[in-house]
């Protein structure tokens, strides 16, 4: 247990991506099975501790602890389970403090390993398992305390993505096999806690795993934002194009009856979008634009990205919002058909079989991506400022002969949206605002990437958001403050870990005054990009490039 908490303490407090990778790959090193697996499992946010939920343990601290002062340093923290390893008072009467440390003991006072906590609380109910853990707080400093907490709750909070997280495991496999992200990510669904087979391919001493998940999830290809002067190399004829909507990127796979829908990243969302499930009876998988779609008189009318955002990151969806808000699959591509899979042939040839294959899906959920027809890029230009739908942002353009490989190729695939004063900017600090926003952290500071891979401030907003948007910034702030400068909060930023904003803004010029160089007029949120990871946010670049002529 130890180890794992000592982990959790430094990857909070580290903020640089490749020394959170290095933490990750010792500690798969030095860490036998099966503690690792379960470590593993936990930071992925894929381990499930039913026997304690976070509502019992509040219960349980307010049985040591005012619930007014419990609720005001909760608030001041923004963590429960950070809050709760600060104030928990130990009972003198199980062991002293002086004598407490990271690891929970059993009966006899020895150390417990990580995986025989975990083992413990999944056998226990729930009765049994609170006062367990109850006994272990006691025994434990406060990094113990957190360690412990955190491991119940699973809102981990530190920095580490699911997929930052897989690719420490590829760092870690590199040091004995021949190994890739790609081919974690494609076996990640099939594989069972503690991933000891998993370790053991990695380390060289077995074969790979056999892919036992049904429908599993396939990385996704993506584009490049179309930069000045890569038409003039580009051969039109070489090229397709087709409307870039306003939605979230998602995978549709089903196989043998299992359906799965997943987000770009690889996360299975499906729980979120019963409706859309229901009516995936194909055999295949397809990558497409999840999109809030209602039945109208000329087809199916489009919602906006906030109609989607009242759908997405809901554990439960009430049978009012799946009437008013149901979404539909705008689809692309086609990645497999039956057991074939397409992802190694030309774009061309998948969108042929494409245009076969969607007739036969369900009209009301599932529908083809119409192609721009186009012969010049002045054609193509002139098509992107008059989009035949508000919720147009631009346009894909796709090569021919592309094959669909994972990640962001150079040249395969562009992006070129139809409004260039927009940017994707990740969230750095926030204040709270007047009158009735002064209870709310409403006014926030957002950056972008330099060249260095650090974030510099370009920008504040403070309007462009709904009240419910509020709300959600809001907690997001308090959950995940890192330091505070006066009635200023800084915000936990970095490429793994953020909240994307979308930024419109009606011009920027060059200034002195601001560390970045530049100066925004009239910028305001349009959209909270929950679905992307701070990672894609722009750079500085992609802002000095919007700059007025002048």
């Amino acid at each position: 247990m130890k180890p794992f908490a000592t982990l959790l303490d430094r990857l909070v407090l580290t903020p640089s991506r490749n020394a959170k990778l290095r933490l990750l790959v010792d500690y798969f090193e030095q860490v036998p099975d099966p503690d690792r697996g379960y470590g593993l499992a936990a930071i992925t946010r894929d381990l499930d501790i039913v026997s304690v939920k976070p509502a019992m343990l509040r219960n349980l601290v307010h049985e040591r602890m005012d619930e007014v002062l419990f609720k005001l340093s909760y608030d001041y923290v923004g963590d429960l389970a950070e809050t709760i390893a600060l104030v928990w008072d130990n009972d003198v009467t199980v062991t002293s403090t002086k004598d407490a440390d990271s690891s929970p003991r059993d009966h006899n006072g020895a150390p417990l390993l990580l995986s025989e906590v975990v083992e413990r609380l999944q056998r226990m109910g729930k009765s049994e398992a609170l006062k367990q853990v109850s006994s272990w707080l006691d025994q434990l400093d406060a990094s113990g305390r957190y360690a412990l907490l955190k491991l119940i709750t699973g809102g981990m909070r530190i920095g580490v993505t699911a997929r930052l997280a897989k690719q420490a495991l590829a760092l870690f496999g590199q040091r004995h096999i021949d190994v890739d992200i790609v081919e974690i990510e494609e076996l990640w669904h099939g594989l069972e806690i503690p991933y000891t087979d998993l370790f053991a391919w990695l380390e060289g001493d077995a074969q790979k795993p056999v892919q036992r998940a049904a429908a599993p999830f396939r990385p996704v290809m993506l584009a490049n934002p179309l930069a000045d002067g890569d038409m003039r190399k580009l051969d039109p004829s070489d090229y397709a194009a087709e409307w870039k909507w306003d939605g979230i990127r998602v995978q549709a796979t089903c196989e043998a009856g299992t359906r799965r829908l997943y987000s770009r990243t690889g996360d299975d969302i499906g729980r979120s979008f019963p409706d859309l499930l229901e009516h995936m009876n194909f055999e295949g998988a397809l990558d497409g634009e999840l999109l809030v779609g209602r039945p109208g008189d000329k087809g199916i009318d489009i919602g906006s990205f906030s109609d989607l955002q009242q759908r997405l990151n809901r554990k439960t969806v009430s049978k009012k919002l799946l009437a008013s808000h149901p979404v539909i699959v705008r689809v692309y591509d086609l990645l497999a058909e039956g057991e074939t899979n397409l992802r190694e042939a030309d774009f061309c040839q998948r969108r042929e079989a494409l245009e076969r294959f969607v007739p036969s899906l369900e009209p009301t959920r599932f529908d083809l991506s119409p192609l721009v027809d186009f012969e010049s890029w002045d054609e193509l230009a002139s098509a992107r400022e008059n989009v035949p739908h508000p919720i147009i942002e631009g346009v894909m353009i796709k090569q021919w002969n592309s094959s669909y490989v994972p990640g962001r190729p150079k040249g395969p695939w562009f992006k070129w949206k139809k409004d260039p004063m927009l940017i994707d900017a990740v969230l750095m600090y926030a204040q709270r605002g007047h009158g009735k926003r002064s209870s709310f952290y409403s006014d926030y500071t957002f950056g972008v990437w330099t060249g260095e891979g650090s974030l510099v401030p370009v920008g504040k907003a403070y309007f462009g958001f709904t009240d419910d948007e509020l709300k959600q910034i809001d907690k997001f702030v308090r959950d995940n403050t890192v330091e505070r400068f006066g009635p200023v909060r800084s915000v936990r930023a970095s490429k793994d870990f953020g909240l994307v904003l979308e930024i419109a803004f009606e011009g920027i010029q060059r200034s002195s005054r601001h560390k970045s160089g530049v100066a925004m007029r009239f910028p305001r949120i349009s959209k909270l990009r929950w679905d992307k990871p701070p990672a894609e946010a722009d750079t500085i670049e992609t802002v000095e490039a919007l700059l007025d002529p002048a």
